[in-house]
Formats: structure tokens, sequence, C-alpha cells
């Protein structure tokens, strides 16, 4: 009986990890960044920002790889990869800054339901972390 009403607590309880998603506003260029989840990790593509609204037809143009220079930034899928771990925390992910044309290995941290930090590194210590805002 009391595993029958855990089990009813349990499956009423909201799940930290799904906190990382929806869409979020970054710190630079007025990005949106929609996080879904793609199956067992979560991704994140580029909805808009200054640049896509000034011109729609932006392309990926520093991109280190020639051949994926002509793609748009509109919809661009610049976070992946990302592997839940304990707290809501998703950790092992691929960050690409179409600043730069670069990956970067990355860590998304929630704080509360609507900010989250996400870390870049190049690699550990060499780190940048953004607060993103969630978009409602």
């Amino acid at each position: 009986m009391s595993l029958l009403i855990l089990g009813a607590l349990l499956a009423g309880a909201p799940v930290a990890a799904d906190t990382a998603l929806g869409r979020w506003k970054t710190e630079t260029h007025n990005a949106i960044v929609e996080i879904t989840r793609c199956g067992e990790s979560i991704c994140g593509k580029i909805l808009t920002s200054d640049m896509i609204r000034s011109n729609p037809a932006l392309k990926d143009a520093k991109n280190a790889n020639e051949k994926l220079r002509s793609r748009p930034l509109q919809g661009l899928l610049m976070l992946s990869g990302f592997k839940p771990e304990a707290g809501g925390v998703w950790s092992d992910g691929q960050v690409y800054n179409a600043e730069d044309g670069k990956t970067y290995s990355g860590k998304i941290t929630p704080v509360g339901t609507d900010q989250l930090k996400l870390r870049g590194c190049v690699f550990f210590p060499l780190c940048k972390t953004q607060t993103w805002t969630r978009v409602r």
C-alpha cells in the first residue's frame, strides 16, 4: 500500500531535469534559443536574435567547416548532446558559437525556474558562463 502511495506522489512531482526546457533569452544579442528534448539529451536551436531580425537571411559565415557556412543562423542547432545529472543539471554537451564558428564543451545549470547558467569551455578552466532568462 505504501508503495502505491509513494508511486502516486512521485508521478505528480515535477521533474527537475525539465526545468531547462523552453525558450530562453541570451545575455548577448537578444537571441532567443529554444531548448527541447532530443532523445535522452536536450538540444537548443536559435529562433531569433538582433542580427537575425535585421537580416533574416544571415548565414553561419564563420563556421570552421566551409561546407556549413551557407546554412542559415535562424533555426541553427547551437546546443546538443547534454546529458542529465542530479538537480536538473545537464552536462557533457556541445555549445556552438556562431560568432567565432567554434564548438565548446558545455554545461547547463538551472537557477530556479526562470534562469539558467550556460557554461562553455575550451577546456577547464578556460570557460565563460552566461545567464539566460526564460521567455514567457
